[in-house]
Parts: structure tokens; sequence; C-alpha cells
């Protein structure tokens, strides 16, 4: 269930929300950054109907993660004692909340990220103290690669803002009780609150129907997160945007995360934009891989499957993002208008353009590996696939006949996120002679790597030195480790800090959500209606063999198996 962010460069934008002139943002303290864009803001998203006096609560829904958000506000009037944010992290006792929200919440304190007022919460059904909670989470925290002195200072001053509050999800009664503990932690400032929903999404309706009515902000904006994913298909989709409707009326939408290295690569760039169509490109590839299987948490995995938990969401929006027209501004409403003409103009997935995979044990060097329906939480003879391979062609002027290729999948042989732009082949091939007969080794191929060891290259040819004429392939290399010397913060970070600033760079129009499930949604059915066998392949191999026959239909060879693929 975790929020995977693909990016190039994860650092936070900083903007306020609208307020007088001369007043200063309640989040001016978190250091500036290079990467940091600013844009206008806009007003809240979805209202809440109220029928308590509290003011009205807004959400957006997103593929990745949703934010409800509510009305703006700034530090408050002087006579209040300025604002307070108080983030409740729902589901507090899981794995999500453990291994990654709660220590991106401290490196957001580390970093002066968070406002000078601020209470964490904790809440799940388990039953625990407010120092269990801080026991269990300081096992968790981490200072940055470059450790200041204060590091176990600022540790221990994060744990003391740290609280916990039991109560069940369904429980109007439990989030009453947790509303009054923040109140005691908010006496005399302007309350904020955001909640961070890391639970199943059977439950997301409950807790946001208690929490919006037991525990929204009685004067400040109250924001919701909830992790993907949403829904299984376009009828699921639509009957929890329709559930959550009941307590949200719809006004505007924040959208999904922008890829900022890959617009500003293509649009800040005049070497790119001009190659950016059909006329240069030959295929573009969509490549994410995790070198670990589920892990204990095949049960959950196994209600969804790679295509719901990647590629219909993280991966496509970044397919959006990557073939979109040049927007009028980077206003979130006019990136979020092109991306939706993409997703319409794509045509629906058809199950031979799809091949699926699932992982089989295996021994290595002596270890064994387990296949995915040896965890005891997958049902006996799932067909779930824990690999996916996809073609995926535009009709557009730009992109008619362009194949767009995606795989994912889990315990493959490398950890690896990345895009692939595989120019066309040189007319006339003048070297040919001196490349010889595998035209795919003379292509000029452009390489963005997301993880691990965030990158940009341009796989290009160039004669070696001597005096005969042989060519070789080079990279022309951005790495961001050795170009920036700072730590790159972590995906929840930014997410975090967005959701708190009401920055709606992360989050997609409920359209675009609609659009996207409607190019998978077919596939989907036909493959769960037939029972589709997955093809089977080794715990750490490079995946099903069919992967490579499906691009081969196109002329494609997948840009990751070659011996150059860039790995430096």
């Amino acid at each position: 269930m975790a929020a995977t962010a693909l990016r190039f460069h994860p650092a936070a934008f900083l903007s306020g929300h609208p307020r007088e002139a001369g007043a200063k943002g309640p989040f001016h303290r978190c250091p500036p950054h290079p990467q940091r864009t600013l844009v206008p803001r806009r007003t809240c998203l979805l209202r809440a109907r109220s029928s308590n006096g509290r003011p009205q609560i807004g959400a957006s829904f997103s593929n990745g993660n949703e934010v409800v958000d509510g009305v703006p506000t700034g530090d408050g009037p002087p006579g209040q004692g300025g604002s307070t944010v108080s983030i409740t992290v729902v589901g507090a006792s899981g794995d999500l909340a453990k291994k990654k929200i709660f220590p991106a919440l401290f490196a957001l304190f580390y970093e002066d990220c968070l406002p000078e007022h601020f209470t964490v919460f904790g809440y799940a059904r388990t039953k625990m103290s407010d120092e269990d909670l801080r026991n269990m989470i300081s096992m968790t925290l981490t200072c940055r690669i470059d450790k200041r002195e204060n590091c176990g200072d600022k540790m221990e001053h994060f744990l003391q803002r740290c609280f916990y509050q039991s109560g069940q999800y369904n429980s109007e009664e439990g989030f009453a009780e947790l509303d009054r503990r923040l109140k005691e932690k908010e006496a005399g400032r302007l309350p904020n609150r955001l909640f961070y929903l890391s639970i199943p999404p059977n439950i997301f309706v409950d807790v946001v129907r208690s929490a919006s009515r037991a525990a929204s902000s009685p004067s400040g904006w109250t924001r919701f997160i909830v992790e993907k994913p949403f829904g299984r298909d376009s009828e699921s989709s639509g009957e929890l945007t329709r559930s959550l409707k009941k307590y949200l009326v719809e006004d505007q939408i924040f959208r999904q995360e922008l890829v900022e290295n890959l617009s500003v690569l293509r649009f800040s760039n005049l070497v790119f934009e001009p190659l950016w169509s059909r006329n240069y490109i030959r295929n573009v590839q969509f490549i994410f891989s995790e070198d670990f299987g589920t892990e204990g948490r095949g049960g959950y995995f196994d209600n969804y499957g790679i295509i719901r938990d990647i590629m219909q969401n993280h991966l496509l929006q970044i397919l959006a993002l990557f073939a979109m027209e040049t927007p009028v501004s980077l206003d979130a409403e006019d990136i979020r208008n092109e991306k939706v003409k993409v997703l319409r103009s794509m045509r629906q997935l058809k199950l031979e353009d799809v091949v699926v995979g699932q992982y089989k044990g295996h021994s290595k060097g002596g270890k064994s590996y387990p296949g995915y329906t040896d965890d005891p939480t997958v049902p006996n003879g799932s067909v779930t696939p824990t690999f996916a391979a996809a073609a995926l062609f535009i009709d557009n002027a730009r992109w008619d006949g362009v194949p767009f290729l995606m795989k994912a999948g889990k315990a493959l042989h490398i950890r690896r996120a990345e895009i692939r732009v595989q120019f066309r082949h040189v007319p006339g091939n003048l070297y040919g002679r001196n490349i010889g007969t595998d035209l795919d080794k003379a292509t000029n191929e452009l390489v963005l790597r997301v993880q691990p060891d965030e990158a940009i290259y341009l796989k290009i040819n160039n004669k070696v030195p001597g005096l005969g004429m042989r060519l070789d392939r080079s990279n022309l290399n951005l790495l961001y480790s050795e170009r920036y010397r700072r730590e790159i913060p972590d995906a929840y970070e930014r997410l975090l800090l967005d959701a708190i600033e009401g920055e709606r760079r992360l989050f997609i129009r409920s359209d675009e959500l609609d659009a996207a499930w409607a190019i998978f949604t077919p596939v989907l059915r036909e493959l769960e209606d037939k029972r589709v066998a997955p093809e089977l392949y080794p715990y750490g191999s490079r995946g099903p063999v069919g992967a490579h026959y499906l691009a081969a239909n196109y002329n494609v060879r997948w840009g990751d198996i070659s011996s150059d693929d860039g790995s430096f």
C-alpha cells in the first residue's frame, strides 16, 4: 500500500495559501532549495456537507494518494496565538507508518520544514500508550547523512510531540476522544489538521465519515491523505468516489505529482523539444522493477496485483506527463488539462498487448528464495500477476504509431525505475560497416533513471581514439549524487510537506482517474474472468520471456537488457 512516488528530483515545493498582503506563511522556516518552485495558490478543493457547524472539508482523488482540503488559512489572528498543525497517522501501528510516515515527519522536523507549533498523533485499534508509540517509532528514526551535532536532541524533541489514541476506525466516539486531545494541544491557536490514512481501502469511507464528523478542525483547514490504490477498476473507483461524496462535494481537484526533471528537461532545453514526437522517437519504455517479493504482504497484494499497484497509476501518469503537449503554464489546471487529453487519446489496452508473469521459488548461491504462492498469506492457485508488460498507443498527431512499452515486476534481478527514450536510426547508416548490423546499438537513447542513483544520461556514438575507424558507444551523464552533494529527500517527505501546504502538484483530477481506469479496466476484467495463467519466472531473474516477444512484435528491444545499459 506504499505510495510509491516516481520522480527525478524529490525536492519539496513551497507556496503559501492566499492571505492578506504582508502576512507570513506558516511554513516559512523551511530552508529554500534551488529546485523549489513557487506557484499561485488556488482555493480549496472539495467541501464537506456540514451538519455540525464545523467548516466544510474538501477532498481530491488521486491514483497514488488523495488529499482532502478545507479552507486555507494563514497564521491566524494575533489574539489566537498563531496557527498550529496537528498530523494524525491513522493506522499508526502498521509497517508503512513505522517505516515511512513517522521517519518522513521527523526528517521534515529535522530540516525545520514543519511549522513551529505542531503535534503528531497516532491512531489505530492497537492498545498503546504515548510512550509505547514513542518507543516504537524511535527505532526507525534516522538523521541525514550529513549529521548535525544536535541530531539526538532533535529526535528527543520530535518524540515529545508524538502522542497516541486508540480507537475503532468506524467509531465516531474514538475520533471524538482524539478531537478532545487535539484541542488540548491546539489551545490558543488556530487549528489546522492533517489525517494520513495508512489503512486498507475498504475502510477509507468509514474513517473519512467518522473523522469528518467528530474530529475536523473547528475553524481551520482539515485535509486527508489516502493511500492508493483507489479502487480496482472503473466501477469500484467510481463507487468509492460516490461514497466519499456523501460527505464531500467536489469544487477543485489536486493533481498527481509532477515529475519535475522530465518536464524541465523537455520544456527548458531547446535541443530536446523539437525531437519529442513520432518523427524522431521510435519507442518509449517505462520500467519499474523491485528485487524483492511480497515479503509476507501477499494477502494484500493478491487483491490488486502489479497492474493496479504500479502500471495503472504511477507509470500511466508519468506517460501522460511525458507525452502531453506544452501547457499554457505550470498551473495545476493547465497541466491536468493536457494530461487528460493524452489519456483520452489512448487506445484501450487489449489482452494480446499484455504479458503477465508470477515469480516462482528459486535457489541461488546456496540460498533459497520462496515463490509468490509459497507466501502463506496468498491463496492457493492464485493467478495474480507479480509482473506485467504492456504495449500502449496514443492516437494523436504527435505520437501516432509510437509504441509506449511498460513493464513492472517484483522479485526481479535488480531494483530499477526509469524512462528510456529510443530514437530512430540515422538515415543511410553511413558508418554501418564500422558499427555492424546491430542497428539498436547505434541508436541514440535518452535514459532518465529514478532509482537507484538518480541520473539522466544520453547514449551517443563516438570514435575510439587511434588511427583506425572504430566506433564505440558512450554515455553523456548527469549523476545526481556526484553533481549535488546532498541527500535527496524521501518521497514521503515531499508528499507530507505538500499536503500540509496544500500544494496540488502531487494529485490528479477525478476525470484523469476515470480516463486512466478506462484504459486498463477491460483487460483487467478479461484477465480475471478467463483466469489467464501468468508465465512463471524464477525469483531474481529478468522476468518472463514473453515480455521480450511482446517488445519484438513492435520491433523493439528492451533497453535495460543490453550489457551497456548505463550502470555506472
